[in-house]
């Protein structure tokens, strides 16, 4: 192992402060287990260029642009010099998982680890950079979970749910507003118009970072529904978490919440799709680009639509954590894997007044503002009928509004040059990544019907509304994609490009002018609160019918 001065630091791995809690003047305890992750041994191709693996397998693909077999080696080999244990290592995934007590991390990467308290828990805490030896600067792109604070929640609303226990939850709720009826996920989809295709052929994987189901109960709600219960199984992977579901939906520490709504949407909607659920242990980011990866190179299962429901503020995100998951991103795009991403629950500054980071300015979620995602946004409608007769930007005073704004990270991609994105709301400098590319139904007001831990929303006998959030816009929308996947014959993949091409007389969006989302206001064509707007299913299937 290098002497501490010898250690240089890693490009990116600057740690904010971010949600520390009470930080302790205490070193953890006991072994834990961090993600190195090294570069690739073939850069990906160029986004218009010639791409090499076009015709190779996903595992093979997942080979020529992953590791250096030399890199893991050197790596594993300073590892264990530095007092770690290797655990596993993969070429695809480009990562060596290490295990060691904290004063071994503490010296192998030169940073100070302390604990930090939130709600009660106790989780591992850093700040500043991680240090290597120069030898391993460029071979290591970065390290993952030295610091396992929770980085992303679920993009879920129920009443005026804050998060904390679920008395509080109750007590929040029962004096709200009159209860709305919900609708069902296949409602809503006949509100869209989706086209008529069930996802027969397709496999949808949903990220969850927590939470858990039970299949007897998703058996009832989908029964209730006359919907034939689709194929819902839960993938292992190296590191991954349980299917842990708790008995009370009203508690956030358990967001059964989020998995059942998931599920129920993308699984109501697209019946005959086989739907994957990954778990993770928590929700760091370290969990988080573990579980993306293994989606990712799953070439067991090979899911082609992935659903995402949770992010965080894009600006206490790592620039080695963006990074990576964008690297990721990059070859979900390479393998023709549509990523749907709910684009945030808190408005234009993605953050809730009450956290202590809240500044009061424009921030977006990630990892809806990679460029390789399709960001998910919301609206609420207004339903006369059987049709929409009013749609408008998502925006419930006191209770949630949709996530849209101006990317401080990512570059402006191509397919955005002409849809006007602005500069990002109190920040000066150029304009970059605009959020969200999309939209859907996401309001409490309009929300969905879920059956979750034995407890119906809504239910008006306990004041319990619909289920809203732009958690429910990120299944709606794969399962629509898996749609028309299946009517097309083959997976539509990257479709920002094709989407954002689409001429206005397509009739593929309905283009959402009403509303804001705080420091942004909906207008004719793209705009930060609803993107492009809410989709007309069988418009879209024609429009990209030939295009993709």
């Amino acid at each position: 192992m290098a002497n501490s001065s010898d250690l240089v630091a890693l490009k990116g791995s600057t740690k904010k402060v971010g949600a520390q809690g009470d930080v302790l003047d205490e070193v953890p305890e006991g072994e834990f287990e961090v993600t190195i992750v090294v570069r690739r041994r073939n850069p990906l191709p160029p986004n218009e260029g010639e791409d090499d693996s076009a015709e190779m397998s996903r595992e093979e693909r997942g080979l020529y642009y992953g590791a250096d077999p030399e890199d893991i080696d050197k790596v594993a080999s300073y590892a264990q010099t530095s007092g770690l244990q290797v655990v596993s290592s993969s070429l695809q995934r480009r990562t060596v998982r290490v295990a060691g007590d904290a004063a071994s991390f503490q010296r192998a990467f030169g940073v100070e680890l302390k604990i930090s308290v939130l709600d009660g828990k106790r989780y591992r805490y850093r700040t500043g950079d991680i240090y290597l030896p120069p030898e391993l600067q460029l071979v290591v792109t970065s390290v993952l979970g030295l610091d396992n604070r929770p980085f992303a929640k679920p993009h879920y609303r129920v009443g005026k749910l804050k998060p904390g226990p679920a008395e509080a939850f109750a007590r929040a709720v029962i004096p709200a507003a009159p209860v709305a009826s919900g609708f069902s996920p296949a409602q809503v989809a006949g509100f869209y118009h989706y086209p008529p295709y069930d996802g027969t052929g397709q496999t949808i994987a949903i990220l969850e970072l927590g939470g858990g189901f039970r299949q007897t109960e998703l058996d009832t709600y989908f029964g209730q529904l006359g919907i034939k219960s689709p194929l819902v199984k839960v993938v292992p992977y190296p590191g991954c978490g349980t299917n842990n579901p708790g008995t009370n939906p009203l508690d956030q520490t358990n967001p059964d919440v989020e998995v059942m709504l998931d599920i129920q949407v993308a699984g109501s909607i697209a019946p005959g799709a086989t739907i994957l659920v990954y778990f993770a242990p928590d929700a760091s980011d370290d969990s988080f680009f573990q579980a993306l990866s293994a989606i990712v190179h799953d070439t067991t299962n090979n899911p082609n639509v992935i659903s995402i429901s949770w992010g965080g503020s894009e600006d206490l995100a790592s620039d080695q954590f963006k990074n990576e998951m964008d690297q990721v991103l990059q070859f979900a795009k390479g393998i023709h894997v549509t990523v749907c991403v709910a684009a945030g629950d808190n408005g234009s500054a993605d953050f809730d007044p009450t956290n202590v980071n809240f500044d009061g300015r424009s921030h977006v979620d990630f990892p809806a503002s990679d460029p390789f995602v399709l960001g998910c946004g919301g609206t609420m409608i207004t339903v006369g009928g059987n049709s929409i007769a009013n749609e408008v930007t998502w925006n419930s005073p006191g209770n949630g509004s949709t996530g849209g704004g101006v990317s401080r990270f990512f570059d402006l991609p191509d397919y955005q040059n002409n849809a006007g994105v602005p500069a990002a709301m109190n920040l000066p400098g150029p304009v970059k990544r605009g959020v969200p590319d999309v939209a859907g139904n996401a309001a409490e007001e309009s929300g969905y019907r879920i059956l979750c831990d034995g407890q119906i929303f809504p239910d008006p006998a306990s004041g319990l509304p619909a289920v809203g959030g732009t958690s429910a816009v990120a299944p709606l929308w794969a399962a629509l994609i898996a749609r028309i996947n299946q009517a097309l014959g083959k997976p539509v993949g990257f479709v920002n490009p094709t989407l954002y091409a689409l001429p206005v007389a397509s009739g593929a969006f309905q283009d959402i002018t009403v509303g804001n989302n705080g420091d942004y206001t909906a207008a004719p064509g793209w705009d930060p609160c609803t993107g492009l707007g809410s989709p007309n299913g069988v418009q879209l299937l024609n429009g990209l019918s030939g295009r993709v």
